[in-house]
């Protein structure tokens, strides 16, 4: 009886200094992760992390459930695929306009690796900094404990009414015309645009928000894929189950080192009704489509290597 005594009360004394224990290491952790972001973004980012604080404190919190603390360890992380991995050119960001904005992107790379490119350099390389907003698939937010984190970085399920609320709240919201399509091209399609949605050009008109194109130099090579199972991804329920021989090779799950280079065009504004038929809409939105495309042969026109 006195041994289990004895040994309950060895229990307790090591559970409570455990916990204090770990709260320390969990607090380093943080610490050295800010550290190392200061390191990453330069010695102004916890200015930056301050004014994206402000601006939700001021409006009493985000209505989606956005936690700019979550969102700081996040951009953190993205800071070194944005400055390091990626090495990331930019060109045009002074062009984005202030207030709402609806910024229209290819898509490509097999994961949305490029979206988060994208919300690093609004966050990192412009003053005042922005958090992008950007609609997410439906499906995405049905796996475990991802709708929870998704809603804390700021992303949002993609359907128009919470994209409507969005740009009513003056924010910077990043949509992907080409959807699935887009991300999961194979190799030889690379750099060859997807057929656009319209919800996009129908939600810039009913909001009176500028269109701000980019184009995206880099995703294309990051992982190479052969193709697509559709029998696998109906197993799986998901979109597409893209082929990539990388996935399949012990540590090369990593994309490959391309060099990022971002190009945003001037902002561009349409008018007219916003339930006009879809042919109308459609010559609106082969306009955006045409100049996203011309952004992306001007950058491969300028790059001289894939990786430099």
């Amino acid at each position: 009886m006195r041994k289990r005594f004895a040994l309950s009360r060895l229990a307790d004394v090591a559970a409570n200094d455990m916990l204090p224990r770990a709260q320390r290491l969990l607090l380093g952790a943080r610490q050295s992760l800010a550290d190392y972001g200061r390191e990453l973004v330069g010695e102004d980012f916890e200015e930056r992390t301050r004014l994206l604080r402000q601006r939700y404190e001021r409006q009493g919190g985000d209505p989606f459930g956005l936690d700019p603390e979550t969102a700081k360890y996040l951009i953190i992380a993205c800071s070194f695929f944005h400055r390091k991995y990626f090495r990331t050119e930019v060109h045009g960001l002074e062009t984005l306009p202030e207030g709402r904005v609806l910024i229209v992107a290819n898509h490509s790379g097999q994961l949305p690796l490029d979206g988060a490119i994208i919300g690093s350099a609004l966050f990192l390389d412009l003053h005042p900094p922005r958090i992008i907003r950007a609609m997410v698939e439906k499906w995405a937010h049905s796996l475990p404990f991802v709708s929870t984190f998704f809603s804390r970085v700021g992303q949002v399920v993609g359907v128009p009414e919470n994209a409507r609320r969005l740009l009513e709240l003056e924010e910077t919201l990043l949509v992907f015309p080409e959807g699935t399509r887009g991300i999961s091209k194979p190799f030889n399609q690379r750099y060859q645009l997807s057929e656009f949605g319209l919800g996009f050009m129908r939600l810039a008109i009913e909001t009176n928000t500028p269109i701000v194109p980019v184009g995206v130099i880099g995703a294309e090579e990051q992982y190479i894929n052969l193709g697509n199972v559709q029998w696998m991804a109906r197993a799986l329920k998901m979109p597409v189950f893209p082929l990539v021989p990388q996935w399949f090779i012990p540590g090369a799950q990593l994309p490959l080192p391309t060099k990022y280079r971002l190009y945003f065009g001037e902002p561009m504004r349409f008018d007219g009704d916003a339930d006009d038929d879809d042919a109308v809409i459609e010559e609106k939105v082969w306009v955006v489509r045409q100049t996203i495309q011309s952004l992306l042969h001007r950058g491969l026109r300028e790059r001289k290597s894939i990786f430099f």
